[in-house]
């Protein structure tokens, strides 16, 4: 039997099939079918070559196809930095449950997609992003201008190091490469997107329509009092459940801190004083600062060994010219220097504190180096660098007496902070020792129970404290409705915090019809009002639209004289806005007749209106930096419509797939 199976397995057959077998093996190596790999991704994006569109995607065309996927990390820092600004745009009423929802991830990465679908477009499609733009566009940014107007180094490197996190010259140049070359495709298709003369004149004839109308408000129909049956009851009833549930609540008791409503401690001593300017002396200490240049040799991280060496020995012998008797250290960066921000003004970082850049560069330039002095080459963030010190201004520290109310103001405010947190943290540990009552925590520090015995998930339905989203937050979390235990303290404002127990809780039910009787028949009868006056209106619209005058509609039916309102524009305040919405959404009226039209109120009744003429906008009246400013406008709509239309079929160039299972 060996030997049967030896024959089998050798020959030409054996061989071409284990041929095909090294194939896969070559191309990725063996330890792929030998190690588990564990995909982080979110998304993964695939294109193919710019010279072979139609290139399959099966293997091994699929080598050539350009791959990049967002990484979880990626993902989280984004979803984090969206949470933040809404968080700061909402305040109070921000939900973080309700910010973590599947809806919110995905609007979340569908942005990062969109972004990384442009950037790779250009990539393939040959896009570059030049030095000079990139110069260019760090330099127009506000936040590193000075008074002037013009870009301040000084004012650059303490921005990069106020980002979060903190990024180096290199990193933001990078940054911002990236950046130009995502929105490069979308920015030139925005700046070529125009208006013709006919479609801003057409803008014009609509936005600035005026109507002449005639209006009059209906009266209420008559209250109905007609019979509701049994089978009309239900129907309604069971069309209309949602209106007749409870929603889910709770009943809470509090214990509520307020340092505002503590007696304030006793005022600091001198002594306090003295001792807290004694521990507190470098906050009032002014750091030595030292004014840096360098140049900058780049070398990619991964570099081979000679190019390591060559960029190494490039270094040492600029460093060498730069300490060279006379050497002009401005000339040597402008000539040698791979930074973009710094190269074009000599090598300038400006006046820096010692951390600025942590690591080997802060070392070498807040160490020995005097004024005046060059460093040896130094390997950093980047590559080499040769650091010159030209300044030193050294740190002086402040008398006790120049920043004594300072120190009274700090150590008063930490008084009452610290009287609070010893108040708090007393209360906190009795609830620790049994976390199951809240009565016996608060008569030990004196405090009033306080309860509540109705909370709802709408803060804005609730009262008092359960007004604040944390607390009702707090109040239907698991752990306090299942254990009734006490929460940890809840921050409603500055040293102002509660602690709750949730003591009941009431799930969200639908009312039964018996109960809800009386609110059932009331809502059939609304229904039947709101159809009757409709009703009513349509009948007079259509007498209007047949010909008759609104004034002789309402003498008809013995209502005043209608008001007439001559050029009504849109978006006047004299009306509601679903009047005048409904006013230009009637069509324009025939010749000799008017245009009938009707607009509900919000106490159900109806504005009946006739729309006697129209006048188109006129471009005459218009200023030229009104009509200006209207293209622009119109430009820009129609700009940004065409670079959603521009992702749009970029994205159909790709293979995109988003593992749903790690945005979990």
């Amino acid at each position: 039997m060996l030997q049967t199976l030896r024959d089998k397995t050798s020959g030409w057959i054996a061989t071409v099939i284990l041929g095909l077998l090294i194939i896969p093996f070559a191309f990725v190596g063996i330890e792929q079918y030998m190690v588990q790999r564990t995909d982080n991704a979110v998304a993964h994006i695939e294109i193919a070559p710019s010279w072979w569109r139609s290139a399959p995607s099966w293997w091994p065309a699929s080598m050539l196809w350009k791959k990049e996927a967002i990484e979880r990390g990626e993902f989280d820092e984004r979803f984090n930095r969206a949470r933040d600004q809404a968080r700061a745009q909402q305040g109070p009423n921000f939900d973080a449950r309700e910010f973590e929802k599947p809806e919110s991830k995905r609007r979340v990465l569908d942005a990062l997609i969109d972004e990384r679908v442009r950037k790779i477009a250009a990539e393939v499609d040959g896009v570059s992003v030049s030095d000079a733009l990139v110069v260019k566009t760090i330099q127009s940014v506000p936040d590193f201008l000075d008074g002037s107007g013009k870009f301040s180094q000084e004012r650059y490197i303490l921005g990069l190091q106020m980002r979060n996190p903190p990024q180096t010259p290199t990193q933001f140049e990078q940054f911002v490469r990236d950046r130009l070359q995502e929105t490069l495709l979308p920015a030139s298709l925005a700046e070529s997107s125009f208006v013709t003369s006919g479609e801003t004149d057409r803008l014009i004839k609509l936005l600035g329509e005026k109507r002449d109308i005639s209006l009059i408000e209906l009266p209420a129909p008559a209250a109905d009092t007609a019979e509701v049956s049994a089978a009309e009851i239900q129907k309604w009833y069971d069309s209309h459940g949602k209106d007749f549930r409870s929603p889910e609540s709770v009943g809470i008791e509090y214990v509520e801190l307020n340092a505002a409503a503590m007696p304030p401690p006793a005022p600091p001593t001198e002594a306090a004083l003295q001792e807290r300017y004694k521990n507190e002396q470098s906050k009032f200490l002014a750091a030595e600062q030292r004014l840096i240049s360098h140049i900058q040799i780049n070398v990619p991280a991964n570099a081979d060994a000679a190019a390591q060496k060559a960029a190494e020995d490039k270094a040492k012998q600029i460093a060498a010219q730069a300490k060279a008797a006379g050497a002009d250290f401005a000339a040597l960066a402008r000539a040698n220097s791979d930074d973009l921000g710094s190269k074009a003004a000599g090598g300038e970082l400006g006046w820096m504190g010692k951390g600025n850049f942590p690591g080997a560069f802060d070392d070498a330039a807040f160490g020995k180096l005097l004024a005046g002095q060059v460093s040896d080459p130094v390997k950093a963030d980047g590559g080499w660098h040769i650091i010159q010190v030209r300044e030193i201004k050294s740190g002086s520290q402040q008398p006790f007496e120049a920043v004594r109310e300072t120190l009274l103001r700090e150590e008063t405010e930490a008084g009452r902070e610290r009287a609070f947190n010893e108040f708090s943290a007393k209360l906190v540990d009795l609830v620790y020792k049994n976390p199951t009552t809240l009565e016996a925590p608060a008569k030990a520090v004196g405090l009033p129970l306080q309860k509540m015995a109705v909370v709802t998930r709408d803060a804005a339905a609730n009262t008092g404290i359960a007004q604040n989203p944390a607390v009702v937050r707090a109040a239907f979390t698991e752990a306090r409705i299942q254990d009734n235990t006490v929460s940890d303290p809840i921050d409603i404002g500055q040293d102002h915090s509660v602690l709750i127990r949730v003591v009941s809780h009431t799930p969200e039910r639908a009312q039964p019809l018996a109960q809800v009787r009386d609110k059932v028949i009331a809502a059939v009868r609304a229904d039947r009002m709101s159809k009757a006056a409709e009703k009513d209106a349509d009948a007079l619209i259509a007498r209007i639209n047949a010909g008759e005058t609104l004034a002789a509609v309402a003498a008809s039916k013995q209502l005043p004289p209608p008001q007439d309102l001559p050029g009504v524009a849109r978006g006047m305040p004299m009306l509601p806005p679903d009047v005048t919405e409904a006013i230009f959404a009637v069509r324009a009226p025939a010749q000799g007749k008017n245009a009938g039209g009707k607009a509900r109120l919000p106490n159900g009744g109806y504005v009946l209106f006739a729309v006697t003429k129209i006048a188109p906008g006129d471009k005459t009246v218009l200023k030229a930096p009104e009509l200006d400013m209207l293209r622009t406008q119109s430009a820009q709509a129609t700009a940004a419509d065409e670079v959603t239309e521009l992702t749009s079929a970029l994205r159909k160039r790709m293979t995109i797939k988003v593992l749903e299972e790690n945005l979990r």
